[in-house]
């Protein structure tokens, strides 16, 4: 899969962003340049943890055949020692559905365990940036 991010108009922020058929956009904020018209980087970097996490909860349970019928995942950033090297990231995670306490316990066990939660705190990543 390739994401390609481009310019969306000379000399602004704005950025279109397509990944296979669908059609993002990215900004920075007004502080920082932007006109806040879209998500920024560090919103999407958060994003895919959030995503992850639903997906992941709604994959187990249709799996195991549990009546969850909504999954809320919010996250919520502290970046303030990023520069430091620490980025802090908290999720709050709400199923809802004709679940037990013991089909909630267990769903959340699995999403602690989602495929981006552990690209993000166990696997080394390795970036090559080429100019052409």
């Amino acid at each position: 899969m390739t994401i390609i991010s481009e310019t969306e108009t000379a000399g602004v922020f704005r950025q279109i962003v397509r990944v296979d058929a669908h059609t993002l956009h990215a900004d920075v904020d007004v502080a920082t340049g932007g006109q806040g018209s879209a998500p920024g980087a560090h919103d999407y970097f958060d994003t895919s943890l959030a995503t992850c996490k639903a997906l992941t909860a709604t994959w187990f349970a249709k799996k195991r055949g549990l009546a969850l019928d909504r999954v809320i995942a919010k996250v919520t950033r502290d970046a303030t020692e990023e520069r430091a090297g620490k980025y802090k990231l908290r999720v709050e995670l709400t199923f809802e559905g004709a679940l037990s306490a013991e089909d909630k316990q267990k769903i959340h066990e699995a999403v602690a365990k989602c495929p981006v939660h552990k690209l993000m705190t166990t696997t080394t990543v390795e970036i090559e940036s080429v100019a052409v």
